[in-house]
């Protein structure tokens, strides 16, 4: 029990000093766009074996693939997930594959079509590289832009547990800043969220060459651990790269300002279905699997509003999601009696939000809210408790006098909101709350710079 209660402690510690570090000014976490190698059409993967850990003090085998020393801050050593390759429409990919492990291995692409291979033998789905020191080869034209999974396609109920699995993004010949070649499917912020699951009994039975009672494991397979791009809350809200975390270098802290899109790529890399919740707002899936939900192909007009992205696995969802505070039926920049200063609401063309160019205006505001007060009044200092994230004040980009030692993780008085899974126990590190699938999306001013 005391074991317990310590593991439980340090993950609060943990879980605040993340947070912490997410909201720094100028800190590179929840930076605008998704990290991963760009600017290559042709990428060397060596498939072998690392360790990652998580915040209850666990630390696992995996397979991964290695950049082979390209990717920033891992240096040759195997990735949890791969590594994020992000290339454009009309490039032609060339994958590199050797094989340092001890069964073959190979790389599929679901969504990409004509695939050309070679390798030292011939899988069922695809050509394989022996162990220890195989080699494969993989080519093809990245046509279609979307969000793809790529995957071993041998042994893929183990190998997938493992670890080899990653992302694939085709940015649109349209432009960077477009999901798709359709207008509508533009944003102005992009996040991954690459879903995986880890029963730990497999990896262990793995790394003591056990593959006997490792297979049996497979087919009695029950998850303890949830991961959003490789890491278990609360360490995937640190930043990017940490040294702490060699082998898992992605993170995961969406931010943006009110009335910003933001386009969530959700990949199901795991063997698990997970309801991945997002509060705050309703989201529109605009694709799936890489290809865009659309009649004719000019836009997304056959996008599904959702407020939980069922991720399948295997497959990916494209969904933009907005925030403007829109019918929460009171003003969240504050009115005079709030002892705030005034501000306008100009809606020059009658869409029902600030224009985001007026000077004068806090941009798409929902202007039917305006001047409304707050709906209660708070109790005094002294009858409240507060929370890490509290900064003082009610109100978006409000900061008030805080207790000594209170507060602290809100410095530009953004809205948080948490998105995580939607089965309870996968917010969790092996029964260890909090975890797992969680990470916070935060709403900031438009008076604070986003990374």
């Amino acid at each position: 029990m005391q074991e317990k209660m310590f593991i439980k402690n340090r993950l609060v510690f943990l879980l605040a000093a993340a947070l912490l570090l997410v909201i720094t000014p100028g800190a590179h976490a929840g930076h605008t766009g998704i990290d991963g190698i760009t600017g290559q059409t042709t990428f060397n993967f060596t498939a072998k074996a690392d360790y990652i850990t998580t915040a209850d003090g666990g630390n696992h085998m995996i397979w991964g693939f290695a950049d082979n020393g390209n990717n920033e801050g891992v240096g040759g050593r195997a990735q949890y997930p791969a590594p994020t390759i992000i290339v454009n429409q009309g490039q032609t990919i060339t994958v590199n594959l050797t094989n340092t492990l001890s069964e073959p291995v190979s790389i599929i692409f679901p969504g990409q079509t004509g695939v050309t291979a070679g390798g030292d033998a011939q899988g069922p789905l695809t050509w394989e590289a022996d162990p220890g020191g195989g080699t494969a080869s993989y080519s093809f034209v990245a046509s279609q832009p979307g969000t793809y999974l790529y995957h071993s396609g041998t042994h893929m109920d183990l190998q997938v547990e493992m670890g080899l699995l990653g992302a694939l993004i085709v940015r649109p010949s349209m432009g960077t800043n477009y999901a798709y070649n359709s207008a509508e499917t533009r944003w102005d912020r992009e996040y991954l969220f690459l879903l995986t699951d880890m029963d730990p009994r497999i990896h262990q039975e793995v790394e003591f060459g056990n593959m006997a009672q490792a297979e049996t494991y497979l087919t009695e397979r029950f998850a303890v651990y949830w991961f959003i791009n490789g890491r278990a809350a609360p360490d995937n809200m640190a930043e990017p790269y940490v040294p702490w975390l060699p082998t898992q270098p992605y993170n995961t802290v969406p931010r943006m300002h009110p009335g910003e899109r933001m386009l969530m790529r959700v990949i199901g890399g795991g063997l698990d279905l997970h309801p991945f919740h997002h509060h705050g707002n309703h989201a529109d899936i605009i694709a799936r699997d890489g290809r865009m939900l659309s009649r004719n192909g000019t836009g997304p007009d056959l996008a599904e509003s959702v407020f939980t992205i069922k991720s399948v696995p295997g497959q990916t969802v494209d969904a933009i999601f907005t925030w403007t505070g829109e019918k929460l039926g009171w003003d969240i920049y504050g009115t005079p009696d709030d002892g705030r200063p005034f501000h306008a609401c100009i809606d020059a063309n009658g869409d029902g939000y600030a224009d985001p160019d007026n000077p004068g205006n806090n941009p798409y505001e929902y202007c039917p809210d305006h001047g409304k007060r707050f709906p209660t009044i708070l109790p005094e200092k002294q009858d409240l408790a507060f929370g890490g994230w509290y900064g003082g004040s009610p109100f978006l980009g409000g900061i008030g006098a805080l207790p000594p030692g209170e507060g602290g993780l809100n410095p530009n008085g953004g809205f948080s909101y948490m998105w995580h899974s939607h089965t309870e126990k996968e917010l969790t590190n092996w029964d260890i709350f909090p975890g797992g699938m969680l990470t916070m999306l935060i709403i900031e001013p438009w008076t604070a710079e986003i990374p």
